[in-house]
């Protein structure tokens, strides 16, 4: 269900950048006012983040992931009217981004519900898997229905997915056994005396912030602006740029997949009693692969060549989301569990930042430039420099394990089996 909660999640965000040649055209929007229009979507996500996590000591997360689809949902469908313009597209995805900015630091929050911190790699990848998903499954659907149907009933149609998505999870959403009744400390319990302070200072939650800001800003440029780049500059279809957005949410997929079973599978060896293989420091393999990635976007975009593009796009760009996978577990192993919803909630609200200003600047960027090639190329590399950057930072900083024992933070074990064979 949190997968499929992902998956809609990110359907949401696909639309404006599928949409965006039809959407700038029937709108008469310059390029520097659709980016405004996208950026609209996180001026208030970064703040609702924050907010609403800090609320998962009070309220159930199972009632807020509710509330937060419903919210989001309604906020789709107005776009379906035809009188609805320019104000009213910026005015539901400011709407719509208040709804989404917690969903993922909420479902994280809820998922470690169900698994100790040993065990929380690979479902925070399946999250992320559902994100990845959301495009690949969206992209052909949505190329499709905007084809036939025009680009407002793309909006319509996540909207009512989301409405559906609320209705099961009405019915079988449940909460994890690790997680306390109404998602608090129990009664009587003394107050945490880890200050929030220590905890967003500490060099693993500020890198693993940076890098989660380095990743969502490629994400947050891609979806607004891969489509036109693909169309305009490189000149594919609709429906061509659909299928490789399609190709490039697989590889990402699989990136996360990848990287997840490999780190359940030596997390296994090692609780079987196996030595240790020797291998780099926590976060330095992630911090490598975003170096890894950057030298794949500056190739992208500085190549003329269509496959060079598609392999790139398809393959190593996508190493940049490992991060964060690894920043969400990274962040909950130095937060004791009381402490844990506002921590995440914390890193989704840096990480968010980039979905503001990713979307503008790239848009100003190449409105500036004059010709939409130089300015996508200027864009671009300066994305590749920012990943680069925060990649070098996570392989020196990202050290969860030794700052929660700086910290005093206990490793939280996962629940115990129902049946033993």
């Amino acid at each position: 269900m949190l997968l499929a909660f992902m998956l809609v999640n990110f359907a949401d965000k696909a639309v404006m950048g599928l949409g965006a040649p039809k959407i700038i055209s029937d709108l008469h929007l310059t390029h520097g006012q659709f980016g405004m229009a996208q950026s609209a979507f996180f001026a208030l996500f970064s703040l609702s983040a924050l907010a609403v996590s800090s609320l998962t000591r009070r309220i159930s997360t199972g009632v807020l992931l509710l509330t937060l689809a419903l919210a989001w949902s309604a906020a789709q469908l107005p776009m379906l009217l035809q009188t609805s313009g320019f104000g009213v597209l910026v005015a539901t995805r400011v709407l719509l981004g208040a709804a989404e900015g917690p969903a993922l630091p909420v479902a994280t929050h809820h998922v470690y519900g169900w698994f100790g911190h040993r065990e929380r790699t690979l479902p925070t990848a399946v999250l992320l898997i559902g994100a990845a998903a959301g495009v690949a499954v969206s992209a052909p659907v949505l190329s499709w229905v905007i084809d036939r149907w025009g680009w407002r009933w793309a909006f319509g149609a996540v909207g009512f997915a989301g409405l559906a998505w609320a209705a099961l999870w009405n019915g079988y959403g449940r909460k994890g056994p690790l997680q306390r009744a109404d998602d608090r400390p129990e009664e009587g319990a003394p107050p945490a005396a880890l200050p929030y302070h220590r905890i967003l200072l500490s060099r693993t939650w500020l890198t693993a912030a940076f890098g989660s800001f380095a990743a969502y800003w490629m994400l947050s440029s891609s979806l607004t602006w891969g489509p036109d780049y693909l169309d305009h500059v490189a000149g594919l279809s609709l429906t061509q740029t659909g299928l490789l957005v399609t190709l490039a949410a697989v590889g990402n997929a699989a990136s996360l997949l990848s990287h997840a079973l490999l780190t359940r599978r030596t997390t296994a060896r090692e609780a079987r009693g196996h030595p240790a293989r020797r291998r780099l420091p926590s976060g330095a393999g992630s911090g490598l692969l975003m170096c890894a990635a950057a030298c794949a976007v500056a190739v992208f975009v500085s190549s003329d060549t269509l496959w060079v593009k598609i392999v790139m796009m398809v393959g190593p760009m996508t190493l940049t989301n490992v991060i964060m996978t690894v920043s969400q577990t990274a962040c909950a192993r130095v937060a004791p569990p009381e402490r844990r919803g506002v921590v995440l909630g914390a890193l989704a609200f840096v990480y968010a930042l980039a979905g503001i200003l990713a979307p503008l600047v790239t848009g100003r960027v190449v409105d500036a430039a004059g010709d939409l090639g130089t300015g996508y190329r200027t864009a671009y590399l300066l994305t590749a420099g920012l990943v680069g950057s925060a990649g070098a930072l996570a392989a020196c900083f990202l050290r969860p394990e030794k700052d929660a024992r700086r910290l005093g933070v206990p490793e939280q074990a996962g629940p115990a089996p129902v049946l033993a064979h």
